[in-house]
C-alpha cells in the first residue's frame, strides 16, 4: 500500500458532505454510490453482537463465528445470517469472505489480525491493536507486507462530544491546545474477571493501562500529536482478587502523564475500582477555548477565553473566562452515516460510524481513520506506561511507528 498516495486520494474528498468536516486529518467517509457489497465475516458473538454490518447498503454479512454454539446463533439472528463457522480459522478459508471483522478477546487480538491479513481479509479489530510492543510490530508489518485494510474499532474517536472536538478543532477555536485530559472509569471491572463455574476470563487482573485507547484516542484523534514520553503510576490494594493473575500486575488503577510531539500535556487515566463514576471522556484545554465532554449526569460544556476580570476569593484580580453549556449536536442524524443507519448506537453513538468507515474505506480504496498507524499511535503509549507503573513512575520513551 503506497500510504501518501492513498492519504492524497482520501484528502481530496474533503467537502463532498457535511460529513467531510468531521476529522481534522482524514476526509471522513462521505456518501458513497457504489453498488459493491462487502462480504463480511463477525467473530465474537459478544461485542461483536453490537454492530450494523446488516443494515450498511455496502455490505453483507457472509458468515459469523464464535467458539460457542450459543454465541454463533446470537450472531445468527442479528446479522439475519444463515452460515456458521466454529472456530475463525474455518471461517478464513471461506473463499466468499472478504473481510473479518474481529470482536475476539484483547490478549488474542494482533494473532487473529495477523491471522486474517495473512488468509486475504481485510480486517476490522476490537482495541486494544496489542498487549506488548512485539506484538505492535508484528501487526504493523503484517499490514504493510499484505497491503490490505486494517482498522482499530476505537469507540472514543467517534463518540459524538469527540466528533464535535475534531470539528472545532480544524476550525481553529481552541487556538492552541496546550493539555488535554481523558479518563477511562470503570469501577466493578472484576466482576467479570471469573465466569459462572468459577473459569478465570481473559480480564481477570487486566493492567489498566494495556486497555488505554479509551483515553488516549481522545487527544490523538483530535490533533494527530502523538505522545512520545510517559511517567505513570498505579494503585492497588493488595486484594486477594489480583492474586495469581496472567499478567502478575498489582494495580486496580493507573494514572500516566504523557508528552506529546508538540510538548504539550496529556494526562491519561485508566481505573477498574474506586469511588468513581463511570465514564470514558475528555477534555482540551485551548488559550482560546476548552472543551469539556461529560460525566454521566454533568452537561458538555465549553469555556471562552475574554476580555473581563474579576476577583478571587483573597481580593486579587483574575481572568474571568466565559464558560457556556454546548449544545452537542447528533452527528448519527446527519449525512455523515448511511440513511439506513442514521440511529443511536453503542459507546456514545459511535458503532455505526465504526461500521460505516471501515466499510466504506475498503470500498472507496482509502486508508480508514483509525488505521495501523493511528491504532499503534493509540495502544503503544498505554504498554509502556504500564512499564512505568511498575518501576515506580520511571520516565520513559514510546516508539513512534509512523513511516
Amino acid at each position: 500500500m503506497n500510504t501518501s498516495l492513498n492519504r492524497r486520494r482520501f484528502l481530496g474528498l474533503a467537502g463532498a458532505a457535511s460529513a467531510a468536516i468531521i476529522s481534522p486529518r482524514f476526509a471522513f467517509a462521505a456518501p458513497f454510490t457504489s453498488e459493491r457489497k462487502l462480504r463480511v465475516g463477525i467473530v465474537g458473538g459478544r461485542f461483536g453482537l453490537g454492530f450494523f454490518f446488516n443494515e450498511h447498503p455496502n455490505c453483507t454479512v457472509e458468515a459469523v463465528s464464535d467458539l460457542r454454539p450459543e454465541r454463533r446463533e446470537a450472531l445468527m439472528k442479528t446479522y439475519k445470517c444463515s452460515k456458521s463457522y466454529e472456530s475463525l480459522e474455518k471461517l478464513l478459508k471461506d473463499p466468499k469472505i472478504e473481510a473479518v471483522a474481529l470482536f475476539t478477546p484483547a490478549p488474542d487480538h494482533a494473532r487473529h489480525v495477523v491471522q486474517s491479513l495473512n488468509a486475504g481479509k481485510h480486517v476490522l479489530c476490537a482495541v486494544p491493536a496489542a498487549m506488548n510492543i512485539q506484538e505492535c510490530y508484528e501487526v504493523l508489518e503484517a499490514v504493510q507486507r499484505t497491503g490490505l485494510t486494517y482498522m482499530m474499532a476505537e469507540t472514543s474517536v467517534y463518540r459524538q462530544d469527540t466528533i464535535s472536538a475534531k470539528k472545532m478543532f480544524k476550525e481553529g477555536k481552541f487556538g492552541t491546545i496546550f493539555s488535554s485530559a481523558a479518563q477511562y472509569y470503570h469501577p466493578g471491572l472484576e466482576v467479570l474477571y471469573f465466569e459462572n463455574n468459577g473459569k478465570p476470563t481473559w480480564r481477570h487482573g487486566l493492567p489498566p493501562m494495556l486497555y488505554p485507547t479509551h483515553t488516549t484516542a481522545f487527544l490523538i484523534s483530535v490533533t494527530g500529536e502523538r505522545l512520545t514520553h510517559v511517567t505513570c503510576q498505579g494503585w492497588g490494594d493488595d486484594s486477594p482478587m489480583l492474586k495469581n493473575n496472567p499478567y502478575k500486575n498489582p494495580f486496580w488503577n493507573e494514572t500516566a502523564f504523557f508528552r506529546t510531539s508538540q510538548g504539550h500535556a496529556f494526562t491519561g487515566e485508566v481505573c477498574w475500582k474506586g469511588a468513581l463514576v463511570g465514564c470514558e471522556r475528555g477534555e482540551w484545554h485551548g488559550d482560546k477555548m476548552s472543551f469539556y465532554a461529560g460525566y454521566k449526569g454533568v452537561d458538555v460544556h465549553q469555556v471562552f477565553a475574554t476580555e473581563k476580570e474579576g476577583t478571587d476569593d483573597g481580593g486579587f484580580k483574575i481572568a474571568e473566562p466565559e464558560m457556556q453549556p454546548f449544545d452537542q449536536p447528533q452527528w448519527w442524524k446527519t449525512d455523515a452515516l448511511p440513511a439506513p443507519m442514521r440511529h443511536n448506537s453503542g459507546h456514545g453513538g459511535s458503532h455505526t460510524f465504526i461500521t460505516h468507515e471501515w466499510i466504506d474505506s475498503i470500498i472507496s480504496n482509502r486508508l480508514p481513520e483509525v488505521n495501523i498507524y493511528e491504532a499503534l499511535a493509540f495502544t503503544a503509549p498505554g504498554i509502556i506506561a504500564h512499564q512505568s507503573a511498575l518501576n515506580n513512575g520511571e520516565y520513559m520513551r514510546i516508539p513512534n511507528f509512523d513511516k
